[in-house]
């Protein structure tokens, strides 16, 4: 997983970005950090590392609300870490500081940087491909590279491992307690990194899609593609939809699924089609687990075909 996704990383362009913004839902004007801070992570929490960052942040100021997004993101899964981000942050209000260290490549040249969305919201994180959905779906007001020299923990100056607490906790505090402005954290940049994936779209006869996470406590299949693009197949509610699931180039699974509303809507053991909470296209196995039944997987590379 961590070849295939450098494999697919890609500089865009923050003309790109704010295009690709453009067809979300209008936002609130640029806030100023309202002293939330939100954490997500790879750690998990079985040591002291989401405690450390916490602490930094108390040392900052302690006035602070720290909160906690995820720390269950998988190890080195960039991907899922941009997913999980866009999930959650568009339901904090403006202002709100995310910090978010899904880093594999800590300690090494890639820059460090933090995202102002139109939305009002901050996003302190490697650059490295984590602020994908959230830079499109928020809309990209400037982006900045953190200068190491003036933001780091002191004391640290000899730590190259563990960035979260001595680089991204540290100047997320300060941005959000007030310590110091988005414009002085560092040089203003162009572009960012970003993850290639396949949007959704109807051509055909046909819609594609991607599977960008597994709702993982049930085995739920999530992908991107959204009621309105959905649609466009007109498949009427009640009737079945012919789905073709790929891992790159290599079938996985098909089958013609009902599309309804919700999981009681089919048998037990029956698999069916729904909208999640995100009112995006999904699957399921009512009383099942519909990704480990079948074997399927979630990322930029694994796609979605439906027909009728």
């Amino acid at each position: 997983m961590r070849a295939r996704l450098m494999a697919v990383l890609r500089p865009v362009g923050l003309a790109v970005l704010l295009c690709a913004a453009s067809s979300a839902l209008d936002h609130a004007h640029a806030a100023d950090p309202n002293g939330i801070v939100v954490y997500e992570t790879d750690f998990g929490l079985k040591d002291g590392a989401v405690s450390a960052m916490r602490g930094v942040a108390r040392g900052v100021d302690r006035g602070l609300i720290l909160e906690d997004l995820t720390h269950e993101i998988p190890a080195y899964n960039i991907w899922e870490g941009a997913y999980r981000l866009n999930q959650a942050a568009p339901y904090w209000p403006a202002g709100t500081v995310f910090v978010g260290v899904v880093d594999p490549g800590v300690g090494t040249e890639r820059k460090n940087i933090v995202l102002e969305t139109k939305s009002g919201h901050f996003f302190v994180a490697p650059d490295n491909g984590l602020l994908t959905l959230v830079g499109e779906s928020l809309g990209v007001e400037a982006i900045r590279e953190i200068d190491i020299e003036k933001n780091r923990l002191p004391g640290s100056e000899k730590s190259y491992t563990f960035f979260g607490r001595d680089l991204f906790s540290h100047t997320g505090a300060r941005l959000a307690a007030g310590k110091v402005a988005f414009a002085d954290v560092g040089p203003e940049l162009e572009r960012m990194e970003t993850i290639a994936y396949q949007r959704p779209e109807f051509a055909d006869g046909k819609l594609v899609g991607t599977i960008p996470v597994l709702d993982v406590q049930y085995g739920n299949i999530w992908t991107n593609i959204d009621r309105a693009t959905f649609e466009q197949l007109g498949v009427k509610h009640g009737e079945t939809a012919v789905i073709h699931i790929f891992d790159d180039q290599e079938p996985v699974w098909d089958g013609e699924v009902p599309y309804v509303d919700t999981f009681g809507d089919v048998a037990e053991g029956d698999p069916l089609l729904y909208f999640n909470s995100l009112d995006n296209v999904s699957l399921a196995i009512n009383y099942g687990d519909f990704a480990s039944t079948y074997g399927i997987s979630s990322g930029p590379e694994w796609r979605i075909e439906i027909t009728r």
